[in-house]
């Protein structure tokens, strides 16, 4: 089970990957296109080359359209996407003053509140991801430049989200199964420890 879980999550954080990446490239040529939008419109470049000017002009050289609104919504998915695999890895941050004196049992009932906390909060929060997309499509509120209906960005959030509750209440069974069988059943903490 564990093979397939796996899978799931470093398939979301793939994809949240591919989309940080078009972020990335779309800002970038949102910056050069502005720049060069700039350059075009000096006074200096349009007495001096006036042809190409109004060419390069009349061809959209600028700023990507609603880049910001763009950005917004991606980068909310991209967050979503890799929370799978940060909760599968256990990569949070974590304290663990205490851990090294606790006996083995004492773990695995800290780690099991620990991943029922997780779980918990990562089904509310894709729920109520769920209740604002709903809430976004029943009033058909659009973005302000791109007029895009502001339930997308809801809906793929909710996706990544969706896949971290998922993980996140396989951890906790499995945390469970832990406890009961007294061994653990899960790969040992990955993440920062302070």
């Amino acid at each position: 089970m564990y093979k397939y879980v796996d899978k799931l999550a470093r398939g979301c954080a793939l994809l949240g990957g591919s989309a940080l990446f078009a972020l990335i490239l779309m800002v970038c040529l949102s910056i050069i296109g502005r720049s060069l939008n700039g350059v075009l419109h000096l006074e200096s470049v349009q007495s001096a080359f006036p042809v190409a000017a109004a060419w390069l002009l009349d061809l959209g050289i600028g700023p990507v359209n609603g880049d910001y609104e763009i950005v917004e919504a991606g980068m909310a998915f991209t967050v979503f996407a890799f929370l799978p695999i940060c909760q599968l890895q256990l990569a949070h941050a974590s304290v663990n003053i205490l851990n090294s004196v606790l006996s083995p049992n004492l773990k695995r009932v800290l780690a099991l509140l620990t991943d029922v906390v997780f779980a918990l909060v990562l089904v509310l929060i894709a729920w109520k991801l769920f209740e604002g997309m709903e809430s976004k499509r029943s009033s058909q509120q659009v973005t302000f430049l791109l007029q895009y209906p502001l339930w997308w960005a809801y809906a793929c959030s909710m996706l990544g989200a969706t896949v971290a509750a998922l993980v996140g209440v396989y951890m906790a069974v499995m945390r469970f199964l832990e406890l009961v069988n007294r061994r653990d059943l899960l790969p040992a903490e990955a993440g920062s420890s302070h």
